[in-house]
């Protein structure tokens, strides 16, 4: 019988010079993560753009309107993430929100991106899709993605309510949305994370206020 070892049990009790630099990344970017969350924690604006952003969506939901979200790479999955909190349920048995990530039809994706180029993507379906009341939200860590600022611009020629999850500088779409949360780090994993504990948040808020507990 072949014997494999466990790489994990293996590297904790060696005391090699490899995994002690393991175990110091892995140390190295809990707290990496810990510390944005402590320094939001101390930036009142954005603590206040949160509620705000669930404010809107909330009013949205209220007034017969949708939310719309979209991304690229990681920040489509956060997304579709969001998306899926408010259309099935975050922490509440409810009734169903109408809210859905502009990504997950694949071929409508690849045709649009085919025939008339990636950049429009999003913007040819929020103006299929998307009327004025509704919340849009867009996450890009860079804030430049040239297929979310367009979308922003259709959003808001629309009347659609546009709102951003991006990095440190929050790129052009910080002039573009009304609001725009801007994460206070420069790296993709930290920023992405950070997104889905925003998204949390707003998912809670809004079940808290349209579903109140009996």
């Amino acid at each position: 019988m072949w014997k494999t070892e466990n790489l994990w049990t293996r590297s904790f009790t060696k005391k090699d010079s490899n995994n002690v630099n393991i175990l110091t990344m892995i140390q190295d970017r809990i707290q990496e993560a810990i510390g944005i969350k402590e320094e939001m924690l101390r930036d009142d604006e954005l603590l206040d753009q949160i509620r705000m952003i669930a404010t809107k969506c909330i009013n949205a939901f209220r007034n017969g309107h949708k939310v719309l979200l979209c991304g690229n790479g990681g920040s489509a999955a956060d997304a579709q993430h969001i998306a899926a909190e408010l259309s099935g349920k975050y922490l509440k048995d409810r009734s169903p929100l109408d809210a859905e990530a502009l990504h997950v039809n694949t071929s409508y994706l690849t045709a649009v991106a085919n025939d008339y180029g990636f950049e429009h993507v999003f913007a040819r379906l929020v103006e299929a899709r998307g009327s004025e009341g509704d919340v849009m939200i867009c996450l890009s860590t860079s804030g430049n993605s040239k297929n979310i600022l367009n979308a922003i611009k259709k959003a808001n020629g629309m009347g659609l309510k546009s709102v951003g999850l991006s990095g440190k500088s929050g790129g052009e779409m910080k002039n573009l949305c009304k609001i725009t949360i801007c994460v206070p780090s420069e790296e993709v994993p930290r920023i992405q994370e950070t997104h889905i504990l925003i998204g949390h948040i707003i998912c809670e808020i809004i079940e808290s206020e349209i579903f109140p507990d009996k």
